[in-house]
């Protein structure tokens, strides 16, 4: 698929994203503490810092300006610290059960839309499963619509992986989604999704004549 795509179906997208909250609970309720505590993709929080972010879904304007009273310098540090601070405050099985109960809602945080909080239940997901070793269904089709949204949007400020994977053809193996031009990489559309989004854990599943260029650049990139 390239060229312009349709847009997403809301209400599919909603549904992915309930099923995704639900499905995220059910493996963390068979957490054990040492899980709980373990580092995940995303550098410097734990899967709990980022299981508390997933709660913090939802906030309306009074919740960011108590978020902003926390300001950290930047806002990804600000994030984190609202993130740990979550996480710090709740029993694990109180956020278990908080991102459960928001798995109907279709709340988003104010300033944002759903494409994003598709977005980060899809990606953040991953960021807990994959360093413990577990499995966690990412659909393709919906992996799809958040790779489009990550690689065009322009605020919330693109992530900086975003900007890196220009200059390469992504091509998906698992479905009819590619975007890009130059060396082609190819994947499942789930690695692909989280390679645009620096997750260097997916570059063992990408093939293709600019795979190992990609990889050099992302990789020079998180530890410069």
């Amino acid at each position: 698929m390239t060229g312009k795509r349709p847009a997403p179906d809301s209400d599919a997208i909603w549904r992915v994203i309930a099923a995704q909250r639900t499905s995220l609970a059910d493996l963390l309720d068979d957490l054990s503490d040492d899980q709980w505590r373990r580092p995940s993709l995303c550098a410097g929080w734990t899967v709990r810092d980022v299981a508390a972010h997933l709660t913090l879904q939802q906030l309306g304007l009074r919740d960011l300006i108590a978020t902003m009273a926390h300001w950290r310098g930047s806002m990804d540090r600000t994030i984190q610290d609202a993130a740990r601070r979550r996480a710090a405050e709740l029993s694990t099985a109180r956020i278990t059960a908080e991102l459960r109960a928001t798995a109907g809602s279709r709340r988003h945080t104010l300033g944002v839309t759903y494409l994003e909080t598709l977005t980060d239940i899809l990606i953040h997901a991953q960021d807990i499963a994959i360093p413990l070793g577990l499995r966690h269904e990412m659909p393709p089709d919906a992996a799809a619509v958040a790779a489009d949204r990550v690689l065009s949007m322009r605020w919330p400020p693109p992530l900086p992986s975003a900007r890196k994977v220009a200059g390469f053809r992504l091509t998906a193996t698992d479905i009819s989604w590619a975007t890009g031009a130059g060396p082609e990489v190819r994947g499942p559309m789930s690695a692909l999704l989280l390679v645009c989004a620096g997750r260097l854990a997916a570059l063992p599943r990408l093939s293709g004549d600019g795979a190992g260029d990609l990889a050099g650049r992302l990789s020079a990139s998180a530890s410069a």
